[in-house]
């Protein structure tokens, strides 16, 4: 059941991000950006968590669940040290998911060779 959850939340998130791509002049990049600001405030506001709760991964893994996590982490560090876990709470969080895509990124650049533009 819970592959079932994750599925319809996850593609809910595709289909909304789809129809921006589709029906608005937002570029790609500014629509990444709106999902992790809006996962983000979503978080902030208490209201990402039972979504993340709910469907798993079908809500932590798009953009939008990495904003709700850089948020989770500041929130927890801004209550464990203040006001200057503004400034490291969010990267340390998300540390994890980062440091994974990098070194996937790198395995991927050194097993497969780039091709020109088309």
């Amino acid at each position: 059941m819970m592959f079932l959850k994750a599925f319809i939340v996850g593609g809910a998130i595709c289909i909304l991000g789809q129809l921006l791509i589709d029906k608005t002049n937002l570029t790609p990049a500014r629509i990444l950006v709106t999902f992790v600001c809006a996962g983000a405030v979503l978080q902030l506001f208490g209201i990402y968590q039972p979504i993340i709760s709910f469907a798993g991964a079908g809500a932590s893994v798009p953009l939008s669940g990495f904003g709700a996590t850089l948020t989770k982490g500041v929130v927890k560090a801004v209550n464990e040290s203040g006001f200057a876990g503004i400034l490291g709470g969010g990267i340390t969080s998300a540390a994890f998911g980062i440091s994974a895509a990098l070194v996937f990124g790198l395995l991927a650049a050194a097993i497969f060779s780039s091709k020109p533009g088309r």
